[in-house]
């Protein structure tokens, strides 16, 4: 589909200051200070699959070792990301792999158009990291039993690549020793998607420039 103006998902806005302590902006200024500072070679940006990764032992044990660096807030979209990473985050930096996790907060566009969301990101990051490469990964089910929600992502993933980690039962369930609430990722949940994921970056930061591409995960 068309990645222009006409896709609502693709076009980047700060989040609204909905409760008045202006904590988004805060912490976008933050990571901005900390890619300047700390020159991560992997970065991570998302919403709060991503945010509520980093105080785990898997996150430490995993990808600190890789200079890794937690650039999740919880809530945000592919807009809101969009308009970080135009407005400073990931900029004053060279990182090696990116790994963007995001897409399920999008909940007022179409499947179409939050996969057209994640294209923009990785055009943006094509342009101005010209060397790093991508990891996108695809959208995690939700919510306990079948749900309006969990189809639309699962419409958006053959869009990106269909992927299946177990966290869908026999009959159709999500375990809460997967997901906690349903939504966010236990310790358990977190271990099934991240040694994987390790792989992964660690097979790519050997690869050479030349080999650069997207990664669907």
């Amino acid at each position: 589909m068309n990645q222009g103006d006409s896709n609502p998902a693709a076009i980047p806005h700060a989040a609204e200051d909905i409760q008045g302590d202006d904590r988004w902006m805060c912490q976008h200024n933050r990571f901005v200070l900390d890619c300047k500072d700390k020159q991560p070679d992997v970065p991570f940006a998302g919403g709060s699959v991503v945010q509520l990764l980093q105080p785990y032992e898997i996150w430490r044990e995993l990808f600190s070792p890789l200079h890794a660096l937690n650039f999740g807030t919880g809530g945000d979209t592919t807009r809101h990301v969009l308009w970080r990473l135009k407005n400073g985050e990931l900029g004053n930096t060279k990182p090696k792999v990116i790994v963007f996790w995001l897409g399920r907060n999008n909940h007022e566009n179409m499947a179409e158009e939050v996969a057209g969301g994640m294209a923009a990101i990785v055009q943006l990051i094509n342009t101005r990291q010209p060397q790093a490469k991508i990891i996108v990964f695809d959208l995690l089910p939700q919510g306990e039993k079948p749900n309006p929600l969990r189809q639309k992502n699962a419409k958006v993933n053959p869009l990106l690549l269909d992927t299946d980690r177990g966290f869908v039962h026999s009959d159709r369930a999500i375990s809460c020793h997967d997901m906690f609430d349903f939504l966010h990722l236990t310790g358990g949940g977190y271990s099934k998607v991240c040694k994987p994921l390790n792989e992964l970056i660690m097979q790519l930061l050997e690869e050479t420039p030349e080999e650069k591409q997207t990664t669907i995960a």
